[in-house]
């Protein structure tokens, strides 16, 4: 039977869930998504991507500022949900809020918890060279990401990929995992499992002393570090190109054993010694520049030689 969803989410990650849940014929009673933005050169207001989905589904779309207050908490029970489901939204969830629906929240997390509990768990399995990663559904609890698991689903990390190309895979997987559990929860046979009391990690937020590149690091550290950021926000480092220090974004690296002083850049293909080894620059942006250039075409464009060095 379809259930009364309340859905609670904000950036592309969620998109392909909501779209799921609407397809499979649930009734999307209320979208609750972070408020339009400042983005752009014209710094114009701009919706969420899952505002943008609800507006075309015919969804009422709320965004409110807070959800602590007694008025939010009224609003939300008189949605009269069966359940919420909770993917990407931003803002922490009250106990008034986690309570309101017959069925609780579900929140479909990024991670195989208790792994990468927190705020950036794709970026931060890429970053720690992590060989697999997966999506989970989680009956939300007070804690940070402390609720029962019902579901998982694994994708394993390849060599190189990058945070971005992670986020692409767990989109769909996301999208059918949560589908299944509204089906069971409907059947009365979705089952819960406490999350292991070891192994907890938390995935920090990103921050932005963490993009510059530090080539005294083991080669592998540096190009997990270079993927884990790609797209967003991307790792740099610096050099002059003729008007003074230029940040140069990279976008995609790869680990190997050549030696030499780090920072240095080895060859005209792009490749710059670390710490242990080196790394090959695949992927290269300069700042103010819209398109992006494989390691050869930097080097070639930019007129550096061999035996510069990266800062």
């Amino acid at each position: 039977m379809p259930m009364r969803v309340v859905f609670m989410g904000t950036p592309d990650f969620a998109v392909p869930t909501l779209a799921r849940l609407a397809q499979d014929g649930h009734t999307i009673v209320a979208v609750y998504t972070r408020a339009p933005a400042k983005a752009g050169r014209g710094m114009s207001l701009r919706p969420s991507p899952v505002h943008i989905l609800a507006d075309t589904l015919g969804i009422p779309v709320l965004t409110p500022a807070t959800l602590r207050s007694p008025e939010a908490a009224e609003t939300f029970a008189a949605h009269r949900a069966d359940i919420g489901v909770v993917v990407a939204y931003g803002m922490l969830l009250p106990q008034a809020i986690l309570d309101a629906p017959k069925h609780g929240c579900l929140n479909l997390h990024g991670s195989l918890l208790p792994r990468w509990r927190g705020a950036a768990p794709i970026q931060r399995a890429v970053m720690a060279g992590d060989a697999e990663s997966g999506v989970g559904i989680m009956r939300m609890e007070a804690g940070l990401d402390t609720g029962p698991v019902a579901l998982e689903g694994r994708v394993p990390i390849a060599s190189g990929m990058t945070a971005g190309a992670l986020h692409d895979a767990l989109m769909p997987v996301g999208a059918e995992l949560m589908s299944q559990a509204l089906e069971r929860l409907d059947r009365g046979d979705l089952t819960f499992t406490s999350q292991a009391q070891e192994g907890v990690v938390y995935a920090h937020k990103i921050d932005n002393a963490e993009a510059r590149i530090d080539w005294s690091l083991p080669a592998a550290q540096v190009a997990n570090r270079i993927n884990g950021l790609s797209p967003f926000p991307g790792a740099f480092f610096e050099v002059d190109l003729g008007k003074g220090p230029e940040r140069v974004k990279v976008l995609r690296a790869s680990a190997s054993d050549v030696a030499g002083t780090p920072g240095t850049l080895l060859d005209a293909e792009g490749l710059v010694a670390c710490g242990a080894g080196a790394v090959r620059l695949l992927e290269l942006r300069r700042a103010g520049k819209g398109g992006s250039a494989s390691g050869a075409e930097f080097v070639r464009g930019a007129r550096i030689a061999p035996g510069a060095s990266l800062g």
